[in-house]
Order: C-alpha cells, then structure tokens, then sequence
C-alpha cells in the first residue's frame, strides 16, 4: 500500500526550530520529486518547499527561503524539512507529497499532515 506519512509537528515558540519527517512506504522515494505545503486555518494550500528526484535540486518558497531546508535520505526513504527561525505565520498543518513529475508539476501521493503550532 502507498503511503506517505508526516511525524514531528508540534508546539514551538516563535524563533524556535522543528524538523518534520516524510516517510513513504510502498513505493521508493528516489524516483519522485518530494514537496512540502502547508494550509494555515481559513486559507489555501501554498507550496512550502520541493526537493526534485533528479538531481537534488532544491526550491522555496519566498516567505521561507533562508530559513527552512528540504532534505531526503533515500536509504530512509525519507524526506526533512528543518525549520527555523519559525514565526506565528508559519504556524498550519504540514503535508508532504511525491511527484514522478519533477517540482512544480502535479503530486501523485500525499500524506495526511501533521500540524506545525508556532506560539508562545
């Protein structure tokens, strides 16, 4: 069965850091561009951060580049995302996705989210 699931959301004060995890089963990740989006209550889904399948390209989105890094340890057959610096904005539940497309094109699997509170 194909899955992605998302682990290590949680409680952070504003300027803390947090890594959440990707890990797929049922599939190898190697083969797939690995997304990271968000949803915050009361607005649309954006694009976060993407990690492509082919050469490790990496993108961000502009409200997190310099702060949040995207990462895969295919040995895992999981995907990283460490962010830092977080603010209250960042604060929305966090889904992971896999693409055999690469970044920017459509997902074809997504994950259910873990959800990402920054507060003090």
């Amino acid at each position: 069965q194909v899955q992605l699931v998302e682990s290590g959301g949680g409680l952070v004060q504003p300027g803390g850091s947090l890594r959440v995890s990707c890990a797929a089963s049922g599939f190898t990740l190697d083969y797939y561009a690995i997304g990271w989006f968000r949803q915050a209550p009361g607005k649309e889904r954006e694009g976060v951060s993407c990690i492509s399948s082919s050469d490790g390209t990496t993108y961000y989105a502009d409200s997190v580049k310099g702060r949040f890094t995207i990462s895969r340890d295919n040995a895992k057959n999981t995907v990283y995302l460490q962010m830092n610096s977080l603010k209250a904005e960042d604060t929305a539940v966090y889904f992971c996705a896999a693409g055999l497309s690469e970044c920017g094109a459509g997902m074809d699997y997504w994950g259910k989210g873990t959800l990402v509170t920054v507060s003090s």
